[in-house]
C-alpha cells in the first residue's frame, strides 16, 4: 500500500481511479516482488505473458481461428526485444515502427505473413494495464540502491507505452519536478554518468507530468519547453466526462486523461499522430498538440458523413476552413489528416490534393508529407498537373497555385498573372480532396473557378494560419464552408505552443539618435538642400523603393540593427531575420552588414586593451557607447564569426553575383544553416523580400527587423517567424525600422 501522501492522495491516486474509469485494469506495484507486476525480474520491462497471450489472441487465421505456435509468437518477441540503434530515439523508432508495421514471419503456407503487437481497428481487443509504482532496475545495477520507480506505467498488451510522474500540489512548480523525474528516469539529462533505466523508454509513446489540476504531455527527446497541456476532450463532450467523475468542471489533469489515454485515443494516436523528423543530424519525435488531433477528427467526421455537391444539389458540404495561428502547426496538421485518412476504410479512397502559392511553403509542406509514408506526385508543370488531377484513384499530389493559372515567372511576376491555362472538367470524381495552403491569401475567385471548373465535385479544405478579413469571409463560406476548427493566438501562446511577440516601432524610432530614422537620415543625406529643394525631392522619392534601396540609409539601418542585435539577441545564443522592399535591397544590406561588422570589430580590437580591463559589474556607470562596445568585446570571437546572407527569388536579368543567393541549392544550405545554433554556425541573419516569411521555421530566430511595408494577414504571417518555442527563448521580437 503507497504511503498516504499529498502527491498520492491528490495526484496519484486520482488518475488511477480516472483511468480505471476508462476501463483500464490496476495493479499495485511492488518495489520487492517483481511477480507482483507479472514480470521474473525488475530489469524487465515488457510485460512477456501478457504480450504472447495478446499476439496469440490478436492474430488470427481467414476462418478467426488461432493459427501461431510457441515458436513464431517468441520470434516475434524476440523482435521487439531486440535493439539496434545507438541512441533511446534511434531505439523508440524503431520500436514504434514494430509496432505500427508488425514483424514478419513464416505463414501456415510456408509464405510469409505479419505478426501484429497491437490491434489498432479494434480497440477493445487489445489488454490495457495501468501499474502504480512499477519498480525498473537499470542494467548496470548490482545492489538495491539506484532503481528507477516511475508513478504510473501504462501498457497495451504487456508493452510500456505511457510513463506518468505524479507531483504534490504543494511543491513548488511540481510540474517541473515530474518532468525533470521523467528526463532522469530516460537518461535525457546528459549527465555524465548513467542515471536511469532507457529500457522502460524504448517502446515510450508519451511522457506526462501530473499534479492535481494540471498535466503536460511530451515525448522522448522533448525538453522542459516542449511539455505542453491536452485542453480538449473531444470528441467525448467535457460534460459527460465531469458527470462519470462527479465533478462539475474538468481541470488539465482530467481533460489530458480523458482527451489522450482512454484506450481508443491512445491507439490513435500512435498510429495515425507520431512522426519521426530529421532535424540536422538528430532525430526528433513528434507527437500531436490537441487542436491538430481536434481538427483532424472534426474533418474526418465530415467527409464521412456531410453530403457531396451532387446530394446537397447546391454546394459541397464536407469541406471548410481550419484557422490555426501561425506556429502551432498547421502543415503537421495536414499530415495528421492524411494519415488518418488512409487508416480510415471509408476515405481510403480520396485522391488529395494540396496546393500551394509559394515555392518555399510546397518544399515545406513536401517534406512533411514524407512523414505519411505515402508516394508524393509532385507537379512539375501545368500540364503534368493536369495527368496527374485527371487520373483515377487515390494519391497524394502536389501543385502550385501558379500552375493553376498558367505562371512561370517569379514570385513578384506571377502575383499579377491570372492567365488560366488548365482544362476544365479533369476528373469529375467525388473522391477527391483539395487542400488549400495559406486559404486567406489564395482563395480568390481566379482560383477558386479554376478549381472548380478543374475538379468540379471535389471537396475543399482551407488551411489558414491568419484570421479571414471580413471582406473575404463570404467568399470563403462559400469556396469552403464553415470554419472546422479554430485556434487562436491567445490560445496558442496561453498553452506554450508559441510565444509572446513584443513590437518596436513607433516608439523605438523616438529613442533612436544620431540620425538612424528616415527623416534623421533623409536631413543628413540631403543636408546641403534648402527646405524647398528637400520637400521637391521627397515628393518624388517618398513611398518609393528608391528611398528605402538609398546606400547611405541602408547603411545606417544596418549598423544600428547590428548593434541591437549584439546588444540583445547574441548574448542568448538566437538569430536574426531582415525583410526588406526589394531584391535590391537585400543586396545592399548584405553589403552595409559586412561593412557594419568590419568596422565594428576593428574598433573592438583597437579599444581592446581598455576593454579588457573594464568591470562589467560597473558597466551602468559608463556612457552608452561604452557600454556597447563592453558588451561586444565579450563576444568578439563570435562576432568575427557572424555571417549573412540574402534569400531572394531569381529572375533572367540579374546580375550574375546574385546567383550565390538565387540558386536554390545554395539557399537550402543558407537556411539549414541558419536552424544551428550560433556556437556551431555563425550565419546569424537571413535578409529576404518575401521568402521565408511565411511557412518558415527556425525555432532559433529571436527577432525580425522589418524595413518594408506589410499588412493585414502578411504582417501575422511574417511576425510569427519569431514566435517559435525554444529553450531559454521567453519572447519573439519585432523591430520595425
Amino acid at each position: 500500500m503507497p504511503q498516504q501522501t499529498p502527491e498520492y492522495l491528490l495526484s496519484e491516486l486520482p488518475t488511477i481511479e480516472h483511468l480505471k474509469l476508462l476501463n483500464w485494469q490496476h495493479l499495485e506495484g511492488d518495489r520487492f516482488i517483481p511477480e507482483m507486476t507479472d514480470r521474473e525480474s525488475f530489469k524487465e520491462v515488457i510485460l512477456t505473458d501478457r504480450l504472447k497471450k495478446a499476439i496469440k489472441e490478436l492474430n488470427l487465421d481467414e476462418n478467426g481461428k488461432q493459427w501461431l505456435e510457441d515458436s513464431q509468437i517468441n520470434t516475434a518477441v524476440t523482435a521487439l526485444q531486440r535493439v539496434t540503434g545507438n541512441s533511446l530515439l534511434e531505439i523508440n523508432q524503431q520500436m514504434s515502427g514494430l509496432l505500427w508495421e508488425g514483424t514478419v514471419t513464416e505463414g501456415k503456407d510456408g509464405k510469409n505473413t505479419t505478426i501484429h503487437y497491437i490491434d489498432f481497428e479494434n480497440p477493445e481487443n487489445n489488454d490495457f494495464l495501468a501499474i502504480n509504482q512499477f519498480r525498473v532496475d537499470p542494467p548496470w545495477l548490482t545492489g538495491d540502491k539506484g532503481y528507477i520507480v516511475p508513478d504510473i506505467v501504462l501498457f497495451v498488451n504487456g508493452i510500456p507505452l505511457v510513463v506518468m510522474e505524479c507531483k504534490s500540489p504543494k511543491l513548488n512548480y511540481p510540474l517541473e519536478q515530474a518532468i525533470t523525474d521523467l528526463l532522469k528516469y530516460s537518461n535525457q539529462r546528459h549527465s555524465s554518468t548513467p542515471e536511469g533505466a532507457e529500457k522502460l523508454f524504448h517502446y515510450n509513446l508519451l511522457m506526462v507530468a501530473v499534479s492535481q489540476h494540471q498535466a503536460v504531455v511530451g515525448a522522448v527527446g522533448g525538453s522542459y519547453s516542449d511539455y505542453t497541456p491536452w485542453k480538449d476532450t473531444y470528441p467525448t463532450p467535457e460534460k459527460k466526462i465531469a458527470n462519470q467523475l462527479e465533478v462539475t468542471g474538468l481541470n488539465n489533469r482530467q481533460k489530458l486523461i480523458a482527451g489522450m489515454l482512454k484506450p481508443s485515443h491512445l491507439l490513435n494516436i500512435l498510429q495515425n499522430f507520431t512522426l519521426f523528423t530529421r532535424e540536422q543530424t538528430k532525430i526528433k519525435k513528434i507527437i500531436p498538440y490537441y487542436q491538430q488531433y481536434r481538427a483532424v477528427h472534426k474533418t474526418i467526421d465530415r467527409l464521412e458523413n456531410n453530403p457531396p455537391r451532387s446530394q446537397h444539389g447546391d454546394t459541397d458540404q464536407r469541406g471548410g476552413i481550419i484557422w490555426h495561428t501561425q506556429g502551432a502547426g498547421k502543415s503537421l496538421t495536414m499530415v495528421y489528416l492524411v494519415k488518418k485518412i488512409r487508416t480510415t476504410p471509408a476515405l481510403r479512397r480520396f485522391k488529395i490534393v494540396i496546393i500551394t502559392d509559394r515555392t518555399d511553403l510546397e518544399k515545406q509542406l513536401a517534406e512533411s508529407a514524407v512523414l505519411t509514408g505515402e508516394p508524393m506526385q509532385k507537379a512539375k508543370n501545368v500540364r503534368q498537373l493536369e495527368q496527374l488531377l485527371a487520373q483515377k484513384g487515390a494519391g497524394l499530389v502536389f501543385g502550385m497555385i501558379q500552375k493553376f493559372r498558367g505562371d512561370t515567372g517569379t514570385e513578384e511576376e506571377n502575383s499579377n498573372n491570372n492567365q488560366i491555362n488548365i482544362s476544365n472538367n479533369l476528373n469529375p470524381s467525388e473522391d477527391i480532396l483539395v487542400f488549400i495552403d495559406e486559404a486567406h491569401r489564395s482563395h480568390t475567385n481566379t482560383l477558386h473557378l479554376n478549381l472548380s471548373q478543374a475538379l468540379p465535385n471535389s471537396a475543399k479544405i482551407g488551411f489558414t494560419g491568419t484570421p479571414i478579413v471580413k471582406s473575404a469571409k463570404k467568399t470563403s463560406s462559400q469556396i469552403f464552408g464553415s470554419y472546422i476548427d479554430q485556434y487562436t493566438i491567445k490560445d496558442s501562446q496561453e498553452d506554450g505552443v508559441t510565444l509572446p511577440i513584443y513590437y518596436e516601432g513607433i516608439e523605438a524610432r523616438a529613442r533612436v539618435t544620431q540620425g538612424n530614422d528616415l527623416d534623421q537620415i533623409f536631413d543628413l543625406i540631403f543636408q546641403d538642400k534648402n527646405e524647398a529643394e528637400k520637400a521637391v525631392i521627397k515628393q518624388k522619392y517618398a513611398g518609393k523603393n528608391q528611398v528605402l534601396e538609398a546606400t547611405e540609409i541602408i547603411e545606417a539601418k544596418a549598423k544600428d540593427m547590428l548593434k541591437h542585435y549584439i546588444s540583445h539577441i547574441l548574448p542568448n545564443g538566437f538569430k536574426a531575420q531582415i525583410a526588406v522592399s526589394s531584391r535590391l535591397a537585400s543586396i545592399k544590406y548584405y553589403e552595409a552588414l559586412k561593412k557594419a561588422q568590419q568596422q565594428l570589430i576593428e574598433e573592438l580590437e583597437k579599444r581592446a586593451t581598455i576593454l579588457r580591463e573594464i568591470d562589467i559589474s560597473c558597466i551602468e556607470t559608463l556612457d552608452e557607447k561604452t557600454q556597447f562596445l563592453t558588451l561586444a568585446y565579450q563576444h568578439l570571437d563570435t562576432i568575427r564569426r557572424l555571417e549573412f546572407a540574402p534569400v531572394i527569388s531569381g529572375s533572367k536579368d540579374d546580375p550574375h553575383s546574385w546567383q550565390q543567393w538565387t540558386n536554390e541549392s545554395n539557399q537550402d544550405i543558407h537556411i539549414n544553416r541558419f536552424k544551428k545554433p550560433i556556437d556551431q554556425d555563425g550565419l546569424a541573419f537571413l535578409i529576404v523580400k518575401s521568402m521565408l516569411l511565411t511557412g518558415f521555421n527556425a525555432p532559433l530566430e529571436q527577432v525580425l527587423y522589418l524595413d518594408r511595408t506589410i499588412k493585414e494577414h502578411e504582417l501575422l504571417q511574417a511576425i510569427a517567424r519569431v514566435n517559435r518555442t525554444y529553450a531559454k527563448k521567453s519572447y519573439g521580437l519585432i523591430i520595425e525600422k
